[in-house]
């Protein structure tokens, strides 16, 4: 009988379980109560090692090889340890080892049970992984690899140690792909990790790689491939490829840490390789050039062309009859790029031709200025100071994104990182270039209107003493504001354009003439870089490594960011809705005709039948007026508090790794990546840091502050409501 047993525990059939573990009901009257327990613990066993084998072989034939791969292992492991427990208690009966066989003649039961007992919760484990397998379909090599760690994390110690080792055979397949991918270049026909267009396909990473290693592995991959497919004249060395695969072959996904550094080395002199021998660095010049052209509205005279015919566009839109003329799509927006370009020093770039704008939305039909009630405007900043404030609905009424097309080898230098930075600069910048033009068209209209009045009225407004002195101080009100919103917008736009943009862009051009400045730190965490360099030949003084030139362009960016104001969230806040009250104040004075003032013979100069109050639309503009006022210079004095309170709050540095992207997203994700993006500090040797961008901020405020407008005590609320508008000069 305890041969039977055995040939039972080994996967064959007998008659003692005809049915699974299921004792013969013939044995059972001449059994004790305790042998039948011990058999039926004994078939379950056998049974679920049947059960395990019988899918294994089923699964064996899978078309995916990491499933092939689980399978082989799980058989060598049950090979190794179960089958060879199997033989070795056969052994020990026949040797009549006393441990096992009591008094040399007859072997208990209860002993063989507890020699197989190790297994019973293993096997039941991997009975359970089996049913999954075999659940699905088709397993991708990321679900697997989570799955199976996933399941190596129990306090049983056999079944964490057998589930580990199937997970490390899976992780082994997968990295030989990787390897292929990265040192290579190549794809497999089945099971690829990547599409033909190289994007990472679904499933094919494990939730345990980081976004930051799976952007690097797509970088590293996309350009081996892309050189031996143009069959470039300089390929990876040899021996630089042996070193990638060796080092590959010392990791594992599931050691996050080590996976990520090893991967992160493998970019880095890949990056430097390309660097000395695919891109050059007049690529990277008049790349920096083109973007700081379009997106910082450097090219000045195509930017103001450009929101010129954004709004000739929208007019258009406006008075053409309903159809489909009348929706604004992207290649209208493209189009006005085009004729933005005619009689600038634009037209002729080839560069332009990389711009295209996207609607996120589709595409639209354009609406009129909103008028909407802003008093809630100011009440609401202080709610809506940690929430994530975009600019990239103002220049058109919607989301509007400008691109920039990246072809290789120029994106091994920009990532869609960098761009999605860019173009939140470019809607920040645009919005302000356009509230500052249409505050400057306001300015030119009510001047001309002044001046076609006072042909008729002299020195004066027109109308009785009281009418007179009414339509003076709407006037002079309105002056005030539209003086207010006029200086304000000046000073930001020339402390955004002079301080910040044109500052930070030449110290990016003396950094990249003078890599000097920027290497020491690179080089001291890069050794490598000084071996590439001294292959080269290069130069030390003029030689700028890969690692460098990342690090002085993202650190450009993260300095624009909070040069301009767009990695504080309290401000940014107050920001939008001045550039808000600033539309709506424009769009009133359209309304009314280019005037805040009534004409002399409209209705309301005077109140029917002839007494001395002023009219009802004097008195509705005044109320409009003053309300645009109030809420204007309560948005300043919101406005000078937290730029003030930035200046001993705000970090002023970055945490981030400047080697790498600022990852990012569009719209919110992108907007809520710019808070936490600040410029990097002290500790980079080559860049001013801290204190050169805290005087950025310390400049507006002097600029803001000149007269001590902000700083000096203020005039009661009645006298400031009067004459604010008017009188006060800030």
């Amino acid at each position: 009988m305890i041969a039977e047993v055995l040939l039972v525990l080994a996967g064959h059939s007998s008659s003692l379980f005809p049915t699974d573990h299921n004792l013969h009901p013939a044995f059972r009257p001449l059994l004790h109560p305790g042998e039948e327990q011990c058999l039926e613990a004994l078939g379950h066993i056998a049974s679920r090692y049947r059960n395990i084998k019988k899918a294994c072989a089923t699964l064996s034939r899978s078309k995916s090889r990491y499933v092939c791969a689980l399978c082989a292992m799980l058989n060598q492991i049950l090979k190794d340890e179960y089958e060879k427990l199997v033989v070795d208690t056969e052994a020990k009966v026949l040797k009549r080892d006393p441990d096992l066989v009591s008094n040399g003649s007859f072997v208990p039961l209860s002993a063989l049970r507890a020699t197989f007992a190790e297994w019973d919760s293993p096997l039941t484990a991997l009975e359970t992984l089996m049913n999954q397998l075999q659940a699905q379909k088709h397993w991708q090599p990321g679900p697997l690899i989570d799955m199976l760690l996933a399941r190596s994390k129990t306090g049983v110690y056999r079944i964490a140690d057998i589930i580990s080792r199937l997970s490390v055979a899976v992780q082994r397949v997968w990295r030989s792909q990787l390897s292929a991918f990265l040192v290579h270049g190549s794809l497999a026909s089945s099971d690829p990790l990547a599409s033909a267009d190289f994007t990472l396909l679904d499933g094919t990473m494990p939730s345990c790689i980081s976004p930051q290693t799976k952007e690097s592995i797509i970088y590293v991959g996309r350009a081996i491939a892309t050189i031996k497919a143009k069959k470039w004249e300089n390929q990876l060395p040899r021996e630089q490829a042996v070193e990638y695969a060796n080092l590959l072959e010392t990791v594992l996904p599931e050691d996050q840490y080590k996976f990520d550094l090893v991967i992160s080395q493998i970019r880095i002199n890949v990056s430097e390789w390309l660097w000395l021998n695919v891109l050059t660095r007049k690529d990277v010049e008049d790349a920096v050039i083109s973007l700081a052209s379009y997106f910082l509205l450097r090219n000045g005279e195509f930017s103001l062309a450009l929101i010129r015919e954004i709004e000739r566009l929208k007019i258009s839109r406006l008075t053409t009859r309903s159809g489909v003329a009348s929706v604004i799509r992207e290649q209208d927006l493209n189009l006005a790029l085009l004729r933005a370009s005619l009689g600038t020093t634009a037209q002729h770039d080839p560069s332009l031709l990389h711009l295209h704008f996207e609607l996120p939305a589709g595409p639209l039909r354009p609406l009129l200025p909103s008028l909407a009630n802003s008093k809630t405007l100011s009440s609401s900043v202080a709610s809506n100071s940690s929430e994530v404030t975009s600019f990239d609905d103002l220049l058109l009424g919607t989301n509007l994104i400008l691109s920039y097309n990246v072809t290789w080898p120029l994106d091994l230098f920009l990532h869609l990182s960098d761009l999605q930075i860019y173009a939140a600069l470019f809607n920040y910048l645009s919005s302000l270039r356009k509230t500052h033009t249409q505050i400057h068209t306001c300015w030119t209209s009510l001047s001309n209107a002044q001046r076609a009045r006072r042909r008729w009225t002299g020195l004066g407004e027109g109308g009785t003493a009281e009418d007179l002195e009414a339509r003076r101080e709407l006037l002079r009100c309105g002056w005030g504001v539209v003086r207010d919103m006029g200086w304000f917008l000046d000073t930001l736009l020339a402390y955004v354009m002079v301080d910040v943009v044109d500052v930070e862009f030449r110290r990016l051009k003396d950094l990249l003439g003078n890599p000097s400045r920027g290497r020491a730190e690179s080089v001291s965490k890069h050794p490598s870089s000084q071996n590439i360099a001294g292959q080269a030949n290069a130069d030390p003084s003029t030689y700028l490594d890969f690692t460098t030139l990342r690090n002085i362009h993202t650190t450009y960016l993260e300095r624009l960011l909070t040069g301009c104001l767009l990695s504080n969230p309290a401000l940014t806040a107050i920001l939008r809705p001045i550039f808000e009250v600033c539309e709506r104040f424009v769009a009133q004075v359209e309304r009314w005709g280019g005037d805040v003032l009534p004409a002399l013979l409209f209705e309301g100069s005077l109140a029917p039948g002839g007494d001395d109050k002023v009219g009802a639309m004097v008195q509705e503009r005044f109320q409009v007026v003053s309300e645009i006022n109030e809420s204007l210079h309560k948005l300043f004095d919101l406005f000078y508090e937290q730029l003030s309170l930035s200046t001993s709050q705000q970090p002023f540095m970055a945490t981030g790794d400047a080697s790498k992207s600022i990852l990012m997203n569009a719209s919110v994700a992108n907007a809520s990546t710019l808070q936490r993006t600040s410029i990097r500090g002290k500790g980079s040797k080559g860049f001013e840091g801290e204190g050169e961008v805290r005087r950025h901020v310390e400049r507006l405020l002097l600029r803001l502050d000149f007269n001590g407008a902000f700083s000096k005590p203020r005039a009661s609320a009645s006298e400031q409501t009067q004459w604010e508008g008017g009188m006060s000069i800030l």
